[in-house]
């Protein structure tokens, strides 16, 4: 399992994954669910992954080696002119590797699951975000929608749900994330450091920062527990209900 998270805000863009996979208890590896395409003052664009790590590792080699425009060529990564158009290399890529790998996989009892998140800013045109399926289709974060998650969604969703919003600052998105991301490790143990994350500045072209934050790193650490500490606190700070009173007990 995995869990990676995209968020598209006015400042900027920030992409976060975990690292871990599992095939079973004792086969526990780490691989890096997080590719980076940068040309500094051309191109930034960045993919995160989940699923079936063969299929997803499969479509980033197409990616680097092109996938074909349909009139002979092959288009890459460091080649493609816009960012609809990475979404459709991306669903390319997955669509090519399903017709190569699926039937095997079939045959095998094994489901094709690959799903991405793709964001990223090619000079001249905007910043954009998309969650690309298994099926090679995609759908693009807007103002209202400014994020995407995949993987292990379900653990990470409710602080994005109340906290995030297109204004929201590149520094308390990154929080955020490290949150949600915090909050799926704890219920999870299939998902893992290291930490993968990303942030980009609207129309900056290059990098603002990309680090894999380890398990014992200073500031993940205190905002776990600052996190934890907190919700305990605000947990019992709630008035307990009216109907309940001289059930006994306490909390």
């Amino acid at each position: 399992m995995t869990y990676c998270v995209g968020m598209l805000l006015r400042s900027g863009l920030v992409m976060v994954s975990d690292s871990r996979t599992n095939a079973g208890m004792d086969q526990i590896s780490t691989f890096h669910k997080m590719t980076l395409w940068e040309a500094p003052g051309e191109r930034v664009i960045a993919l995160v992954s989940a699923g079936n790590l063969a299929i997803t590792q499969a479509v980033v080699t197409l990616l680097n080696e092109g996938v074909s425009d349909g009139d002979g060529g092959l288009l890459t990564m460091r080649t493609v002119p816009t960012m609809t158009g990475a979404a459709r290399l991306v669903g390319g890529a997955l669509r090519e590797v399903e017709r190569i790998d699926g039937p095997s996989l079939k045959a095998h009892g094994e489901d094709f699951k690959a799903s991405f998140v793709l964001g990223g800013q090619i000079a001249g045109r905007r910043l954009r975000l998309f969650h690309v399926y298994a099926a090679g289709n995609y759908i693009e974060a807007t103002v209202e929608t400014p994020f995407f998650q995949i993987g292990e969604t379900k653990y990470g969703k409710p602080i994005l749900d109340r906290v995030l919003t297109f204004e929201t600052a590149l520094p308390t998105a990154a929080k955020c994330a490290l949150v949600s991301m915090d909050s799926t490790m704890r219920s999870n143990l299939s998902v893992g450091p290291p930490i993968d994350l990303l942030l980009y500045v609207r129309d900056g072209l290059s990098v603002t920062l990309h680090r894999a934050i380890e398990a014992g790193d200073p500031y993940f650490a205190d905002i776990r527990q600052g996190w934890s500490e907190g919700l305990r606190g605000l947990f019992a700070a709630l008035p307990d209900p009216d109907w309940a009173a001289g059930l006994g007990g306490k909390g």
